[in-house]
């Protein structure tokens, strides 16, 4: 039997393939990185971590100075109160929420909400929490699908926006200049992104350098605007102008835009080196960029068109929108990247159909590339540029997406607080009000703009929403039919060594995701065929609640009664972060018993494959049958997702009503 906690019992026809992992850096003995692995995993997070927050100077600011989402007026106290807001907001939110508490828990060093959710149904036994946990889990990766589709959108148009400053008879090209951006992006995805990934790193450290550069002659001409990081002034501006302010905060919340990336992606560089790089470069270079937009707001009202690049003289304008650009496709390239990893995870979790997974690299496991996936955000994004037509309008989408997955994840974090680490109640509810009073009124004050653009990342939430409900409960109902259809598994072992089948000569192997229940692959063969073969191992690939088990741990071989019949059980344990490769798991269990002394390179696979069909029967609605049906056809090949061979392949199918 497998002793290990799932994440998921998700039927075979639905398996999830998942990344081979990573070599670790070199660590010290508490198992650090240390000396020039943590230099290089600082850099690299660099490049994917912070490329989403690091573009965000480019909109923000202009879009909370812009007339077509407020009245803040380019005055000393407005300046004040809302750089005080942004250097506040992203202090409590990314530096206090982010770096300082989320980032602690860890799923065995990984991250990303879906961790935090695999980590609570880990540790959560009260079943009414675990399904609370689970359903806010699957809003935050509705709500991410939606970020993901508005992200390369808005960073790559207001990057190439920076051409008008330089000449306004340019604006033209701005829309087309976008979409070859993102066709081209999109496109080179299927090629991996190793290679690009690379210089990732050194490209934003060059950013983040230059974001500074930029903001400290305007500090140094007017000093004073220092004092508005005092919370004082972002407390007068609410008080003096609260409707303006309130409206001003749906804005400032896209300064914090990609702080959900510093937790996502802790498993691919660990905490250490991102603290270190937030700190010592993104924090500083970030705020002194903000404050000396404001700056520079307070010395010439006009700038408030495109702050941002109106800090740079004018000759260097058309080389930093080059380099702006190049920043926001790396900013998008993450949250592509991110969204494949997503999607991955909600596999894993049974929430989503298993989708054609392909690595495009032989080193690192994480390196991954989803063909549906990629496509529909490229379909999305396109629509997006096209009903939207410029950063400062879709600004006004963008905040819901945000704000939603920012109280989510602190949610989750705070049940897990709770729950699981026993926090008092007092220290809960202090931490939670402060957190969450920032969330909660960033969202508010994005409601605003639901006829505006907000509707749009709550329409793609709910309708992701909707399919992920519709497939988690149309596998329970499968579940239930097709364990009614093959029966206990120590029955079918008895009668086969009861009834004396005609034993043949070679291996059969029959993928299965239990251990209790008779496969329908192997139970037709003995029913039509009436032999079986001399070798018989039933596989059960089993996703346990770790980024990855060492290969001495992952195989378990467990003999179902009868001495010498030649038929065992096989469970490989795998992590959410391996490869659910059948042969392999084969390969580690030859030699671990008698019965396994045969050559895995002889061994023919029969694998189940389910006709699954709507119809009246109790469980679920009929329409949402249909949808889990539509779901099922359209998910990856079984022999794929299992990476077993082809040409020693055999497909048994049956029919299941629903």
């Amino acid at each position: 039997m497998c002793h290990y906690s799932q994440v998921s019992t998700g039927e075979p026809e639905v398996g999830r393939p998942a990344a081979e992992p990573t070599e670790a850096p070199t660590t010290t003995p508490d198992g650090r990185p240390h000396g020039k692995a943590r230099a290089v995993l600082t850099l690299g997070a660099l490049g994917v971590v912070f490329g989403d927050i690091g573009t965000s100077p480019l909109y923000s600011l202009q879009t909370a100075f812009s007339l077509e989402h407020n009245t803040v007026q380019p005055t000393h106290g407005d300046v004040f109160g809302i750089i005080s807001m942004v250097f506040w907001s992203i202090t409590v939110v990314v530096s206090v929420k982010y770096v300082a508490l989320v980032m602690r828990a860890d799923n065995d060093g990984e991250g990303g909400i879906l961790a935090l959710v695999a980590l609570l149904r880990q540790k959560l036994g009260d079943k009414r929490k675990l399904a609370i946990a689970t359903l806010l889990g699957m809003f935050g990766v509705a709500l991410f699908y939606g970020d993901s589709v508005i992200t390369p959108a808005i960073s790559v148009m207001s990057a190439v926006e920076g051409i008008v400053v330089f000449n306004p008879a340019l604006h033209e090209l701005v829309l087309p200049v976008s979409v070859v951006i993102l066709a081209a992006l999109f496109t080179i995805q299927r090629f991996g992104t190793h290679r690009v990934g690379q210089a990732f790193g050194p490209v934003m450290a060059v950013w983040f350098i230059l974001l500074a550069i930029l903001g400290l002659p305007q500090i140094v001409q007017n000093p004073g605007i220092l004092a508005a990081l005092s919370p004082t002034y972002a407390i007068a501006f609410l008080v003096e102008h609260p409707l303006v302010a309130f409206i001003a905060l749906g804005a400032v919340v896209l300064t914090v835009t990609g702080a959900e990336a510093l937790y996502a992606d802790m498993g691919h560089f660990g905490a250490g080196p991102i603290r270190t790089a937030w700190f010592f470069m993104v924090f500083p270079c970030l705020a002194i960029n903000y404050i000396g937009q404001g700056a520079l707001v307070l010395r010439d009202p006009t700038t408030i068109d495109n702050p941002f690049f109106h800090l740079a003289p004018t000759w260097a304008t058309l080389p930093l929108v080059i380099l702006a650009t190049l920043a926001t496709v790396i900013a998008s390239q993450a949250v592509i990247s991110g969204t494949y990893s997503a999607s991955q995870q909600a596999m894993l979790l049974g929430v989503m159909p298993r989708l054609r997974i392909t690595h495009t690299s032989r080193e690192e496991g994480g390196q991954i590339y989803l063909p549906a996936v990629n496509w529909i955000l490229f379909g999305g994004v396109l629509l997006l540029i096209a009903v939207f037509q410029s950063s400062t309008r879709l600004a006004t989408a963008y905040g819901l997406a945000v704000t939603g997955t920012l109280i989510l994840t602190s949610l989750l974090y705070l049940l897990l607080a709770k729950e699981v680490w026993n926090w008092p109640w007092v220290q809960a509810i202090a931490i939670g009000a402060v957190i969450l009073g920032v969330e909660v009124a960033f969202l508010a004050a994005n409601l605003i703009k639901i006829l505006s653009g907000g509707w749009l990342p709550l329409l793609i939430a709910a309708v992701m929403v909707t399919l992920m409900l519709a497939w988690r409960d149309g596998l329970g109902v499968l579940h239930q039919r097709r364990t009614e259809m093959e029966g206990p598994l120590s029955d079918f072992v008895d009668y086969v060594n009861s009834a004396h089948i005609t034993r043949v000569p070679g291996l059969a192997v029959v993928p299965h995701p239990n251990s209790t229940t008779t496969p329908l692959a192997l139970r037709a063969n003995v029913e039509f065929n009436r032999v079986l073969h001399e070798h018989v191992v039933i596989v059960q690939i089993l996703t346990t609640n770790v980024p990855h088990v060492r290969h001495v741990d992952r195989v378990t071989v467990q003999d179902l009664g009868h001495a010498h019949d030649g038929i065992v059980h096989v469970c490989v344990r795998v992590g959410f972060a391996d490869s659910q490769d059948v042969p392999k798991g084969l390969a580690l269990a030859i030699g671990k018993s008698p019965e396994l002394d045969v050559d895995p390179e002889e061994a023919y696979y029969f694998l189940s494959l389910l006709d699954v069909r709507a119809s009246g029967n109790k469980g679920m609605q009929t329409w949402r049958k249909r949808l889990f049906v539509w779901m099922a056809r359209a998910t990856a090949n079984r022999t794929e997702a299992l990476q077993l061979p082809p040409a020693r392949t055999i497909v048994i199918g049956a029919r299941v009503d629903l």
